[in-house]
């Protein structure tokens, strides 16, 4: 006679981790009996199932840093017209370029560029460079905008012209092997500091000295031309943003990224100074000389340089020679109704310029 089993009779066997592939063929089994069987077998080929012993995580993968360099194999720029169009067309390419678009859009956002003003490059060959376009607003520019040039700023690729800044950017990759983009603008408080001749001191923000160091200053020369490459390219040499005189301000780094980051650290500093300048009669905190060159240690570590490296403590900050502007006098202490004497020179020229105005007036001096 057939055995019939039920649910019970299942439950008691995976109870006792019976082996339930061993029920004789021909066994009758309830519904019930059935679907426990199944259920019991999905069970069994779940991973789930698998002894803890016998489980091996996988290992986690190590923490990223986002890295947008581009990386090309020397020797693998292309040749001809045809190699020129598909590489300024390729995936990777085609990312830089919506890249540069995007920062274009975040720099007049900002209030960084006015009118057509401000201009991007990326190094992406031995002899390669993407640059923005000219006479187009950095807040409207796309990815199809972009240009290719060479070395000598010849164009090789794209509908749009290439922006007339190109040579200025050009002398600072042919004199520092570590830029591969390059950002210009004009942020109103650095381009401030620029149009004053002023540069901004050192030793006052730890961010400033890790991501930015000293600031570097070019003199002013008509932009565009092959002297302002030239004063420019020295300037950025050992600094990696620089205040162009009466211009604005080009900054550089390992990727159009990192670029445009020093843009927005160099603006910020110069807005944080000018500030700060006008507090506490113009008297501000400075870090030691030796906490600045635990900074610069730091920047090293990074892989930027600093031309103050080897530098004895005490000469790594020159903020003594920072002088802000003209402050009002205040009331001396004790007597609040009066302020403090002045020249007397002074005094009786403006007494008699006073005297001048009043009977021009009618009035009585």
């Amino acid at each position: 006679m057939k055995k019939l089993y039920t649910a019970q009779d299942i439950e008691a066997m995976i109870r006792d981790g019976a082996d339930l592939s061993r029920i004789q063929e021909g066994a009758l089994l309830t519904p019930s009996a059935k679907d426990l069987i199944r259920s019991s077998k999905r069970v069994a080929k779940s991973p789930l199932r698998a002894s803890r012993s016998s489980f091996i995580p996988p290992k986690p993968a190590p923490p990223m840093v986002p890295d947008y360099e581009y990386k090309w194999e020397p020797g693998s720029d292309p040749k001809t017209p045809q190699e020129i169009e598909r590489f300024f067309h390729s995936g990777p390419i085609e990312t830089i370029k919506a890249r540069m678009a995007d920062i274009g859009q975040r720099m007049w956002q900002r209030g960084y560029t006015d009118g057509n003003g401000g201009n991007l490059t990326v190094r992406v060959g031995d002899n390669l460079f993407l640059c923005t376009p000219t006479l187009i607003s950095k807040g409207f520019m796309t990815a199809e905008d972009m240009a290719l040039i060479d070395w000598d700023g010849k164009q090789l690729a794209g509908a749009k012209k290439r922006t007339s800044e190109a040579l200025t950017h050009l002398a600072i990759y042919k004199r520092q092997p570590k830029c591969k983009a390059c950002c210009h603008a004009h942020p109103p408080h650095a381009t401030a500091f620029a149009v004053a001749g002023v540069r901004p001191p050192t030793c006052l923000i730890p961010e400033a000295e890790v991501f930015l160091g000293p600031i570097g200053m070019a003199q002013y020369q008509t932009p565009g031309t092959p002297a302002n490459a030239e004063v420019v390219g020295e300037a950025a040499v050992e600094h990696n943003s620089v205040l162009m005189v009466n211009h604005g301000v080009i900054t550089w780094g390992k990727d159009i990224e990192d670029a445009y980051w020093k843009m927005e650290n160099t603006d910020a500093y110069c807005q944080t100074i000018w500030i700060a300048s006008f507090l506490k009669g113009g008297q501000m905190s400075s870090i030691t000389g030796g906490q600045a060159k635990e900074l610069i240690d730091i920047r090293k570590t990074l892989g930027m340089d600093d031309p103050r490296e080897g530098l004895k403590e005490c000469e790594l900050c020159d903020s003594g020679d920072f002088r802000p502007g003209v402050m009002c006098p205040m009331p001396t202490e004790g007597n609040t109704d009066r302020a403090p004497s002045t020249d007397p020179d002074v005094e009786a020229i403006v007494k008699a310029v006073t005297d001048q105005i009043m009977a021009s007036l009618g009035g009585q001096p």
